[in-house]
C-alpha cells in the first residue's frame, strides 16, 4: 500500500529559493524536488528520448522508492499514431533502461483525434508491447466520457492489456472564469471532459488540475482525497499528480494532498523531510 505524488516536471523558476535551493547544478535538481515528492511526470519525453547517459543520472538522484511515469515520444503516439514504430520504441526502451522499477508506467498520451474508430489500433499497439513495462493510456477525445459505449469499449482494450485508463481531471479549473494569464493560457489548451474515476488496475494514476489560488485547488481535490483513501484500503497504489495553471505551488501541494490522504488512512508512509531552500546559519 503506497501513494504517489508529484507535479508536471521536477524544477520551476518559482520554486527555487522557495522550496529548493538556489542556485542547483542540473544534476542536482531531481534529487532536491525528490525530498518533496515521490513521484514525477515526465513530459519531457514525450518533446525528446533523453541519452542513457541522462537517465542514469536521474536514477542515481532519486531513491529506490520513486517513481517516474514517462509519456511516450510523440513521433510514436502523434505523429505515426501508433503504427511504424518499432524503431523508435526500441530507441526510447534502451535509453530509459537505467531507470529500473522506478519505471513505474509508460504513459501513452493521445491527441484528442483519436477516437472510438481508433480503438483498434490502440489494441494492437498494446499487444506488441513488451510486458517488461506497465502501460497507462490517456485519451482526450470526448466519446469516451459522454458516450458509456464508447467507454466500455476502450475500458475493455486497456483491461486485455492490463493497461490503466489515466484521467486528466479539470473539472474545477473549468467550473468558474480563468482570473490570471497562465489560467487564461490553460483555459485554451487543457482538455474539457467529464470527470472519470474507475480504476481499471491495481495501480491508478490521476492527474488532477486546480486553480492558481491553493484553497481552491484543495477544495476541488477533496474527491480525490477519498477516492485515493478508498484505492488504498482495497490494497491499490494510485499515484497523483497535482497541476495548477502556473504550478507556482504546486510542490507543496502535492505534500498537502499526500498528508491529506495520510489522515483518512494512518498507515501510509511519510513522505521524506525535504532539504531546506536555504543554507543553516552559524547564527
Amino acid at each position: 500500500m503506497r501513494l504517489h505524488v508529484g507535479c508536471a516536471m521536477w524544477t520551476h523558476p518559482a520554486w527555487q529559493g522557495r522550496f529548493l535551493p538556489h542556485p542547483l547544478p542540473p544534476g542536482a535538481r531531481l534529487r532536491a524536488y525528490a525530498s518533496w515528492c515521490n513521484a514525477v511526470e515526465g513530459n519531457t519525453t514525450f518533446y525528446a528520448t533523453p541519452s542513457r547517459g541522462t537517465a542514469e543520472s536521474w536514477a542515481a538522484q532519486v531513491g529506490p522508492g520513486f517513481r517516474f511515469v514517462l509519456k511516450l515520444p510523440r513521433s510514436i503516439t502523434h505523429e505515426r499514431r501508433l503504427t511504424g514504430f518499432d524503431d523508435d520504441l526500441r530507441t526510447f526502451l534502451a535509453a530509459i533502461e537505467p531507470l529500473g522499477a522506478r519505471t513505474h508506467a509508460l504513459w501513452v498520451q493521445l491527441p484528442g483525434s483519436f477516437g472510438p474508430a481508433d480503438l483498434g489500433t490502440l489494441a494492437g499497439f498494446l499487444r506488441r508491447l513488451p510486458r517488461t513495462h506497465r502501460y497507462a493510456v490517456e485519451v482526450r477525445h470526448r466519446a469516451f466520457f459522454e458516450d458509456a459505449g464508447c467507454a466500455r469499449d476502450l475500458e475493455r482494450v486497456l483491461a486485455g492489456a492490463g493497461a490503466e485508463w489515466v484521467p486528466f481531471d479539470t473539472t474545477v479549473f473549468f467550473r468558474s472564469r480563468p482570473g490570471s494569464d497562465a489560467e487564461r493560457d490553460a483555459w485554451t489548451k487543457k482538455p474539457r471532459v467529464p470527470r472519470r474515476s474507475a480504476a481499471l488496475t491495481d495501480r491508478p494514476i490521476v492527474r488532477y488540475l486546480g486553480r492558481d489560488d491553493t484553497e481552491q485547488t484543495a477544495e476541488g481535490w477533496r474527491y480525490w482525497v477519498g477516492k485515493a483513501a478508498e484505492w488504498l484500503r482495497e490494497g491499490r497504489s494510485p499515484t497523483i499528480f497535482i497541476h495548477t495553471p502556473d504550478n507556482a505551488d504546486a510542490l507543496p501541494l502535492a505534500r498537502r494532498f499526500h498528508d491529506e490522504v495520510r489522515d483518512r488512512v494512518p498507515g501510509l508512509d511519510p513522505l521524506p523531510e525535504p532539504e531546506p531552500a536555504e543554507p543553516p546559519t552559524l547564527f
